[in-house]
């Protein structure tokens, strides 16, 4: 690290200039020492703005949750798996572009940017939705839900991934979204089953929450433009001009993490997003159940990952990411099995909710294991990439469950999720082991 110098002074003082009128310094900030090289982590509490920021991004993660979880497509539009899985597959679209273009909407917007476009493309979506238009219109409707639910969840996981505490802040705020996936099928499963309504209504719920997303993070990241942004990462932005991204997809050693977290990433989501999505098929159609029970198991499911976000992000730091997250896979994939090869209905429900509560940790876990790996210029690029890059796993995999439960009957489902578990298994063991701190060069 070069020793201060008055230009690096100079800065410091543009930086605090354009801090959030809101914004509290660390105590002892005022001597910047050795600030430079350490760099005080932000603290969700520290002031009313970080507050009010911190609880629009748990509500974004709710809206995302209940985003993913509930569709209930097939029988309205009579549908093959194989067509009906292109729901899954159109937010690829959108992922890729969130992956390319977090960046720089981060500097030229700032979060204000990601607060007003992430849920604008949401309230789009579901208007679109409302309206149940021809079945490729609502595919194309999709992209446009696939790219706000990408742009949000690299800027707030590498936010919130940079705060002191992450792992239980991660840990709530991915339960959070979890609670979105388990109100989701509750809700459309009642309007549909109970109340007979369409599948549509349950469109006009999410309305009403991309609106309320849409205000709430407009107004709390208001004064958090492009220009704050950059101050706040000087070194970051420095690097963006270099090809911060470049450095951290393509140069060795940022390269593999960076990829092997996105790889994790992926499989992960896939998993979830897949097991999320197909189990109330497979409990209708290889455990032969009422709808409603079959709904009540996806429930279950994303209560489990719910609680164990919640429960488990605080045991994770104390045993450490690298061991715990391997543990809690291997916990997953037993559960699984459970699932798979025991044909009964009650012992599949309870399986499918202990396997939801070991995965649970898991993104959490992998986006402080980036946080702790790679120096801090490069989180913002490496974490919004390994988000968005891992969220096309809510696409491609549902959908190769889909073409397979086409070909083969949906009781592939099993083997397929323990063979993607046991593939993102190898992917974190080859993850080099954390010191317990933050790199901060």
């Amino acid at each position: 690290m070069t020793s201060p110098s008055i230009g690096q002074e100079e800065v410091h003082d543009i930086a605090l200039e354009a801090l959030p009128r809101d914004a509290e310094l660390p105590s002892g900030s005022a001597s910047y020492d050795a600030a430079e090289s350490f760099p005080a982590l932000e603290r969700w509490n520290q002031s009313r703005g970080s507050i009010c920021r911190t609880l629009c991004t748990f509500w974004s993660f709710l809206v995302m949750g209940a985003n993913d979880a509930a569709y209930g497509l097939e029988t309205y539009y009579n549908l093959s798996y194989t067509v009906v899985s292109l729901v899954f597959l159109s937010p690829l679209v959108g992922y890729t572009l969130a992956a390319f273009l977090n960046q720089r909407i981060h500097t030229t917007l700032g979060q204000r940017g990601v607060g007003l476009i992430g849920p604008g493309c949401h309230l789009l979506a579901y208007i679109v939705n409302c309206l149940h238009p021809p079945y490729p219109v609502l595919v194309i409707s999709f992209i446009f839900a696939g790219f706000g639910n990408g742009l949000e969840d690299a800027a707030w996981n590498a936010w919130i991934g940079n705060m002191a505490n992450a792992n239980e802040l991660l840990g709530l705020l991915h339960g959070v979204y979890g609670v979105g996936a388990v109100l989701s099928p509750l809700v459309a499963t009642s309007m549909i089953t109970r109340a007979n309504l369409p599948w549509y209504y349950y469109y006009f719920v999410m309305i009403g929450c991309a609106t309320i997303e849409l205000v709430a993070c407009g107004v709390c990241f208001w004064e958090s433009t492009g220009a704050v942004f950059r101050a706040a990462n000087i070194h970051s932005h420095d690097e963006s001009k270099k090809g911060g991204l470049r450095t951290a997809l393509f140069q060795r050693p940022s390269a593999r993490v960076t990829w092997l977290c996105s790889l994790f990433l992926l499989g992960y989501v896939g998993v979830e997003v897949a097991l999320g999505g197909w189990i109330v098929t497979f409990m209708i159609r290889i455990r032969h159940s009422g709808r409603f029970a079959s709904g009540m198991t996806a429930t279950g499911f994303w209560l489990g990952i719910t609680v164990g976000r919640v429960l488990l992000g605080f045991v994770t730091p104390r045993v450490g990411e690298k061991i715990a997250i391997a543990a809690y896979i291997l916990c997953s994939m037993a559960f699984g099995m459970v699932l798979w090869l025991v044909p009964q209905f009650y012992a599949s429900a309870v399986a499918v909710s202990l396997q939801g509560f070991f995965l649970g940790p898991l993104f959490p876990g992998a986006v402080v294991m980036v946080t702790k790996l790679l120096p801090r210029h490069l989180h913002v690029s490496s974490i919004g990439f390994a988000a968005a890059f891992g969220g096309s796993g809510a696409a491609i995999l549902p959908f190769a469950v889909g073409a397979l439960a086409q070909a083969m009957g949906v009781g592939v489902l099993q083997p397929f999720i323990i063979g993607l578990s046991g593939a993102i298994f190898l992917a974190w063991l080859g993850l080099p082991r954390a010191s317990k701190e933050r790199r901060n060069e």
